[in-house]
């Protein structure tokens, strides 16, 4: 990708007026303290996104923030920014909870006997596009 001659410019004057190795060594700790742990005990956020309205909402993937709104800031930065989104929601990733493989046989048993539930017995009406 080209930047313009303007931008290009700008960059220049940029990286003459920041010199990285002084700053480093007038402050040795700075990348210490940027990278230390305070940033990775926040809690993980877990994405889900709509794509047009009406449509169900999907997992995207997760997030790290220290609040609900700043994680749904940092998931529509990273999920939404080409917008292929509508809605998102952004939930604590500790209130998810989920059945195990063990669980495979006594938690979808009672699913197989109500044959009734199964949607091979239900016609679709015309002019339904997603169901």
């Amino acid at each position: 990708m080209e930047l313009g001659f303007a931008k290009q410019r700008m960059l220049t004057q940029l990286k003459k007026q920041i010199d990285l190795p002084k700053i480093l060594n007038t402050y040795p700790n700075l990348l210490v303290n940027f990278m230390s742990d305070s940033n990775h005990n926040w809690p993980t956020w877990e994405v889900f996104t709509q794509n047009k309205n009406g449509a169900p909402h999907e997992h995207a993937g997760s997030v790290h923030a220290p609040d609900a709104e700043i994680a749904l800031q940092n998931a529509r930065d990273v999920y939404g920014r080409r917008k292929e989104a509508v809605n998102m929601w952004v939930v604590p990733s500790v209130y998810i909870v989920a059945s195990t493989p063990e669980d495979v046989g006594p938690f979808f048993d009672p699913a197989n006997d109500k044959m009734y539930r199964w949607p091979n017995y239900f016609k679709t009406p015309e002019g339904i596009k997603q169901v």
